[in-house]
């Protein structure tokens, strides 16, 4: 049990009030960053004791580690801890607003990815010559299938999975709400491979260490960087913007490419009905999609691209 009136009690309180606002998960993740990052310094403190000068030494190992958006997340939410703490008249001043300014500005990330048919190509080749564990090279084969967040894919579960209707629905934390991915039958066909394998656990793949989570997140990474593909020529996150760029060149509808890639607007009543939006040509966009992988990966000539009707 926390310190009455300390930091780590007005946190609990604070997590209490707000529980019925966000999704479990979220919420299960909101109070382990807490637990792991701010109680080791803060946690015993009473609530009016803290200063900036501990709200800072809270955050400095993320600075130092350049783990900007961890830091400037967890300062926001320290920061609406002091806000609740004022409002219950636990504190009369917020810490965390000075140090606001001692977070340096996340840069842009703007992630390389190869758009270049005949390079796109020569990649596909690589990665089916790449190898590794079973688990890796199969998540390796997929992944520019399905061009979603490389976190979904690593941690992609069996029980999203329907292979009859060869549809994969996960829960897109990113942008919240539940997405379908339709499964050309080459995705089928990697599943089907790794099912003997893995379809007994929850994760499709699962972390070599038999420790019950998913693939690390710096597996794909890695693979892609020890076929001489480095962090600013491809990236895993980049096979969102090959398939991006290329499905849009061939013709397909920009809104059908859009609700592919998961962007879609938090409103729930919208999310839900841009889950099914535009799934039937989705279907057949993510068909010809692998179809093309497969001819740019077999050399095939590269064609002006026909517009699709």
């Amino acid at each position: 049990m926390p310190i009455i009136n300390s930091f780590a009690d007005l946190t609990g309180q604070w997590l209490g009030s707000i529980e019925h606002l966000t999704r479990p998960t979220t919420h299960i993740k909101k109070k382990s960053r807490f637990e792991r990052l701010a109680f080791p310094i803060l946690g015993d403190i009473p609530i009016n004791r803290v200063k900036s000068s501990d709200v800072l030494a809270a955050l400095k190992p993320l600075i130092d580690k350049m783990q900007l958006e961890t830091a400037h997340r967890l300062h926001a939410e320290i920061s609406s801890v002091f806000s609740y703490a004022i409002v219950h008249n636990f504190t009369d001043y917020d810490p965390a607003q000075p140090v606001a300014k001692q977070i340096p500005a996340q840069k842009p990330n703007h992630r390389a990815a190869i758009i270049d048919p005949h390079q796109v190509g020569q990649l596909l080749r690589d990665i089916e010559n790449y190898k590794g564990t079973f688990v890796v090279e199969r998540a390796f084969r997929i992944s520019p299938l399905l061009f979603q967040r490389p976190g979904e894919i690593r941690q992609l579960l069996w029980a999203d999975i329907d292979l009859e209707a060869k549809e994969w629905r996960p829960y897109v934390s990113k942008t919240d709400f539940y997405h379908i991915v339709p499964l050309s039958t080459q995705a089928i066909a990697i599943l089907n491979e790794i099912k003997p394998l893995t379809g007994s656990g929850k994760y499709v793949f699962p972390s070599s260490r038999g420790d019950g989570r998913p693939m690390s997140d710096n597996t794909i990474r890695t693979a892609l960087k020890s076929l001489g593909y480095d962090s600013d020529i491809m990236t895993a996150h980049g096979f969102r913007t090959t398939a991006s760029t290329l499905l849009n060149e061939q013709g397909w509808s920009p809104d059908a490419i859009e609700r592919q890639l998961a962007h879609s607007p938090r409103d729930q009543v919208r999310a839900a009905y841009n889950r099914a939006q535009y799934l039937e040509e989705r279907r057949r966009m993510m068909q010809s999609w692998a179809d093309y992988l497969d001819k740019l990966k077999n050399g095939a000539q590269v064609i002006e691209f026909k517009k699709i009707g």
